[in-house]
């Protein structure tokens, strides 16, 4: 029996007994022990597998273990050492069983096979966990492969000292990567790609010196990538796209001066340079997607000799491709689309036959008369030109040669053109891809990416298995793929709105209980440029392979180009049931027309009718807003015009429609402004509804302060508003819907409502605050003091990124327009001291709020509800008391454990402590802020003293004290309102109050107390 790797040539020391050997060389019987018999009998069992023949004998029968049926491209054997006891005892020490559609569980008698070497398991179908019994092993190969597994890696696993190849990728496998794995100092292969681990590297694994191969691909785990990789100077592969890990890269990769592949995509950056590779001459595959790379392609990329694929699209890289690169002769892939590349484009590439892709860049000269040469895509490379010379194909957005005049468009992707509900679907049976474009009268369509492990792999796909009917079968039987990005554009196109339907069918999956079933493909779709799925996994929305589904988009086009872009994140198995099956999958295309297309009006008559029909409507809305119809001749011209909205604006049909007539069971927060509603357009986009009285004239023009302030803000860490509602008494407001309700609930709501926040999501939720703070302070046009920053107004969407909400408070910094608002406003535990009792306002009042809100993150508890003695006043004051007693991590949230860094945890603690200085010119800005959470810059120790004095006269209980005494009527009133209000299980209801100063309320208490309720308000008793 063979021994499938042969090249380790500490285990070749084994004596492998073959059948000939064993009748040649012994006269006595070589025979497994019965108990070894048994265990594997039992293991049959376990894996659900009957065709292993087990008995004393099965080692040197003629057909071993009853094992030639399988394949010898899977090589799945058992092998037994025959040296034992003078040649007469067998033992089992290899059990390769790859591939053989196991439907069992792992079954746990494997730890009771002492002698057992190498376990692989993989390419199966077994469920169930790891057991904890496995670390009684003594394997120096583990590997699981490509199963359903689930739970978490036990621990136990680190007792394997002997261990030197861990693969477990493509399995089910979840929570954090166990710390102690850092002890395996054998460890030279740990693969754990395409799993749902969470968490961060453990900075135990800096231990792991002997590693050869490194991969967590398609994962959630997150943090920075750690520096301590640079220690793995033995490393040859290290694969980490499609994870949430930060970059940027650190310079200690440098040190890995043996990898031959690198592959790292999609990291949470805003920017960074390109890393230090210099010297690596075994580098064959450098991929670099997506990572936010700025500056120059390096001139030494030129000296890296062995390369074959360079893959560093999806950046920001600028400047001139370098003619070192020319000297790359091993190369045959290098795709540098989707950069901001300059100058001409080299005539060696131009005539090169290697796959080539030099989409989407900025080049002022290309030479070129199309878009393919004759393996090099060139589509849209160039920069924006008026010659009549430059094709079409290669300018930005893809302008339409001839006139508009098409409206619908029906493609079938992959396939050959068929007939299918009354429309002609075009042929698109093309088999190019690794950087190609085809255009004809009609659409076009570009397709970039290798697949890795696999490069015969063709970018079609055909069913070989029935359908599961769905209707349109005929349509469903071909793909288009890609390995990285697939766009399709609809050319000519009119211009209005469109349904744009998109087909899908997963069908190179079974829907059996094979390895073959166990695949997961996700993949991202933008169309005109905004994201409309995410993670999309064709057989979970379908409910299985083989089945036809389709999704349904209204889209704008404003030009005459659409453009449907398909695009692979790094996310999902890739080997499963081969090599290089990943990546977007499409099977159809229908774009038809929102409008009417059969009139036979000319132009000249539409536009005298349109034109007749726009002065009437003036005319009778202008007689309306005479008689007062729509509540808004309070407002002045002069400050509609100061405002300049940059929002959309939706009718009220529109609202109710999506709300289903405000009922109250999408109803999602409550406050004394008015109720917030979940809604769904008719394009399928979710929304929050802010709804608010409008009793007062007041409160109409800070309906329209807001409105101002919020459309000229534009970032990732604000919430966004999609447009607003002013239609009779009715005042609405538009805001994308956050799946994940507030940071308030999330930490400290009730335990069922709670969220499981790790460390490094913790970490993530706090920069996102204090960035989206930086950006209203220093960044955007208007200068912004948020003034009620506090853990309701921090909304979490589905990744658990931070988005600051209601700008209701907000005050803008500029003298001229100080009298937008104000009134003196916030909330009890989150002001600032010197506002609460001075009314003194600037940028700093968000700077303490924003040190109250981080030390809530990190503990985990309420800033005004936790008090751990009767002694102190609430969370700030208990943080300065363990601060001064040099034991500042005991605020660190318990739920966390030991999974948190300690490093980090410090920094983020003293950080909140010298943002709640009480003093507001000893607090940082909020750029620096954020300097410092990412490490930057250090964090200046925050001055800890509470002396007798400072109990006494510190503002900060003052302002709490007054506040309190000022307020306490009031919280009991709408704590009682509250509780009346909504059932337990309702919308959620602020228990924090917001106050306005005495000298500026006015009658109407529920408008001139708060500009605005939160989005998702919260009640936390």
């Amino acid at each position: 029996m063979g021994f499938l790797y042969s090249e380790r040539a500490n285990w070749a020391k084994i004596f492998i007994v073959t059948v000939c050997a064993t009748f040649v060389f012994t006269s006595v019987a070589q025979l497994l022990p019965e108990d070894e018999v048994q265990v594997l009998r039992r293991i049959s069992s376990g894996l659900q597998y009957n065709y292993l023949n087990i008995s004393q004998s099965s080692c040197i029968d003629a057909t071993p273990f009853n094992n030639t049926f399988v394949s010898s491209d899977i090589g799945s054997n058992v092998t037994c050492d025959c040296s034992f006891n003078n040649n007469t005892l067998c033992h089992v020490t290899h059990m390769r069983l790859r591939g053989l559609n196991m439907t069992g569980s792992l079954p746990v008698e494997f730890a009771d096979l002492t002698y057992l070497l190498e376990l692989d398991v993989g390419r199966n179908y077994l469920s169930g966990s790891i057991p904890t019994a496995f670390g009684q092993l003594r394997v120096v190969v583990l590997s699981l492969i490509g199963n359903r597994l689930t739970g978490t890696i036990p621990e136990e696993i680190a007792d394997i000292t002997t261990l030197e190849e861990f693969v477990a990728d493509n399995n089910l496998l979840e929570g954090n990567l166990p710390a102690n794995l850092g002890n395996l100092r054998n460890l030279r292969r740990l693969l754990l790609s395409a799993n749902n681990f969470n968490g961060t590297i453990p900075v135990t694994y800096a231990n792991l010196r002997n590693l050869t191969d490194f991969r967590i691909d398609g994962s959630r785990i997150s943090g920075r990538i750690p520096d301590f990789i640079g220690n793995w100077t033995g490393l040859e592969r290290l694969d980490m796209q499609g994870t949430s890990l930060e970059g940027p890269i650190p310079e200690t990769i440098s040190q890995l001066r043996n990898l031959t592949f690198l592959r790292i995509s999609d990291l949470n950056v805003s920017t960074m340079n390109f890393p230090n590779l210099e010297g690596m001459s075994d580098m064959t595959q450098l991929i670099l997607r997506n990572c936010s790379i700025i500056g120059p392609i390096p001139v030494y990329l030129g000296d890296l000799n062995e390369l074959r694929t360079l893959d560093l699209s999806f950046n920001m890289l600028n400047g001139q491709i370098p003619s070192s690169l020319q000297r790359l002769t091993s190369i045959n892939r290098m795709f540098l689309s989707h950069n901001s590349l300059t100058g001409e484009i080299p005539g060696w590439i131009l005539g090169s036959r290697d796959y080539i892709d030099l989409s989407y860049n900025n080049f002022t000269q290309s030479g070129a008369q199309g878009c393919q040469f004759p393996n090099v895509n060139l589509v849209a490379s160039q920069s924006s030109s008026t010659s009549n010379s430059v094709p079409w194909c290669v300018q930005p957005d893809l302008p339409c040669p001839r006139n508009n005049n098409r409206h619908t468009l029906y493609i079938n992707c992959g396939g050959a053109s068929v007939n299918f509900d009354g429309n002609e679907y075009d042929e698109n049976a093309s088999d190019q891809g690794p950087a190609h474009f085809e255009s004809n009268d009609r659409w076009a369509y570009s397709s970039t990416g290798i697949f890795m492990g696999d490069d015969g792999r063709r970018f079609v796909a055909r069913n070989d298995s029935p359908m599961v009917s769905t209707g349109g079968d005929e349509i469903y039987q071909t793909a288009r793929l890609s390995a990285s990005s697939l766009k399709f554009y609809g050319l000519c196109l009119r211009r209005g709105s469109y349904r744009v339907r998109l087909h899908f069918a997963e069908i190179m999956f079974s829907n059996d209980t094979t390895f073959r079933s166990v695949g997961r493909r996700m993949f991202d779709v933008a169309i005109q440029g905004e994201v409309v799925l995410t993670d999309f996994n064709i057989a979970n929305e379908a409910n299985g392979t083989g089945i036809g589904i389709f999704r349904d988009f209204n889209v704008l086009v404003n030009g005459s180009t659409l453009e449907i872009h398909l695009y692979w994140t790094g996310k999902g198995t890739t080997a499963i049931p081969q090599r290089g099956i990943y990546g977007p999958l499409i099977s159809a295309i229908a774009v038809t027309p929102n409008f009417d297309v059969s009139t036979g009006l000319s132009v000249g008559a539409i536009i005298g009718i349109v034109i007749s029909s726009f002065v009437v409507v003036l005319l009778i809305l202008l007689l309306l807003w005479w008689k007062g119809c729509f509540g808004g001749r309070d407002l002045e011209d002069k400050e509609l015009r100061a405002l300049e909205l940059q929002t959309g604006y939706y009718s009220l049909r529109q609202i109710k429609a999506a709300t289903n007539n405000f009922d109250n069971s999408n109803k999602i927060g409550e406050g004394g402004f008015g109720s917030v509603y979940k809604g769904v357009l008719s394009d399928g986009t979710v929304i929050a509804v802010k709804q608010l009285s409008a009793k007062s004239k007041q409160g109409n023009r800070e309906f329209v302060n807001e409105i101002g302030m919020i459309s000229a803000l534009q970032h990732p860490n604000l919430v966004k508003l999609f447009g607003c509602c002013i239609e009779g008494n009715q005042l609405l407001l538009i805001y994308e819907y956050l799946e994940n309700n507030c940071l308030a609930r999330a930490l400290f709501g009730r335990p069922e409502q709670r969220l499981n926040l790790d460390w490094p999501t913790r970490n993530k939720i706090c920069i996102g605050i204090a960035k989206g703070l930086a950006y209203l302070h220093e960044e955007s046009r208007l200068k912004i003091v948020h003034r009620d920053i506090k853990a309701t107004n921090v909304l979490l969407d589905k990744d658990l990124n931070a988005k600051i909400s209601d700008f209701g408070l907000a005050k803008l910094d500029e003298e001229e327009n100080t009298h937008i608002s104000t009134r003196i406003a916030g909330t009890i535990g989150y002001m600032a001291p010197e506002y609460a009792m001075r009314g003194y306002l600037t940028d700093k009042a968000d700077v303490y709020s924003f040190g109250i809100v981080a030390l809530e993150i990190v503990s985990g508890k309420s800033n005004t509800n936790y008090r751990p003695k009767e002694e102190f006043v609430y969370l700030l004051d208990w943080a300065y008391v363990l601060a001064e007693q040099g034991n500042l991590l005991e605020l660190v949230d318990p739920i966390l454990g030991s999974n948190y860094s300690k490093k980090e945890a410090m920094r983020m603690l003293n950080l909140s402590l010298l943002c709640a200085n009480p003093s507001p010119t000893l607090r940082p800005s909020m750029s620096s802020v954020v300097s410092m959470l990412e490490g930057k810059i250090p964090v200046q120790a925050p001055v800890v003293k509470r002396d007798g004095a400072m109990n006494v006269e510190d503002m900060r209980f003052r302002a709490i004290e007054v506040l309190s005494q000022d307020s306490q009527t009031r919280v009991s009133n709408i704590s009682k309102d509250s509780r009346e209000q909504v059932s337990m299980d309702g919308p959620w209801i602020d228990s924090s109050v917001s106050l306005s100063s005495t000298r500026d309320e006015t009658k109407d208490h529920s408008s001139s107390s708060r500009l605005l309720p939160d989005l998702y308000n919260v009640n936390l008793d």
